[in-house]
């Protein structure tokens, strides 16, 4: 029995991870999950937030990648990632994005047209997804 599925993560911007892992951990639109060699064949909605990828069983050696939503392709033996924007946890800088976050709140303060306020709205979650990425 195969106890690995073969990864792969991609943003436009690059290729993220590709490599097999024993258990990759996801944050779905409908809640957190996990899909593992033999899993079920699904495509699900990715939300902002981490994905976590094992490379063995039971590993403390998680591979931590920030995504601020996009789409999860998973068959038996492989799982493909395609996410709006991806980065290594370890590359978010805490203080740059408190910042952005700063300005985000007042921007939308000052927002006007409801346009404009669910654009800060959904920036401020992605930024507020990031932070909450850190302090996992």
């Amino acid at each position: 029995m195969v106890d690995k599925i073969a990864f792969r993560l991609v943003s436009p911007e690059r290729k993220l991870f590709e490599e097999p892992v024993a258990l990759a951990v996801m944050p779905g639109e409908d809640g957190q999950f996990g899909v593992g060699a033999g899993h079920t064949s699904l495509v699900a909605s990715l939300k902002a937030g981490l994905v976590e990828l094992y490379p063995e069983a039971g590993s403390k050696d998680i591979a931590r990648v920030f995504i601020s939503g996009g789409f999860a392709d998973v068959t038996a033996d492989s799982c493909v990632v395609l996410a709006e924007e991806a980065i290594n946890v370890n590359e978010l800088d805490e203080k740059a994005l408190k910042a952005e976050l700063d300005q985000l709140q007042k921007d939308l303060s000052l927002a006007v047209e409801q346009g404009d306020v669910i654009r800060y709205n959904s920036h401020i979650a992605v930024v507020e997804a990031k932070l909450e990425a850190l302090a996992a």
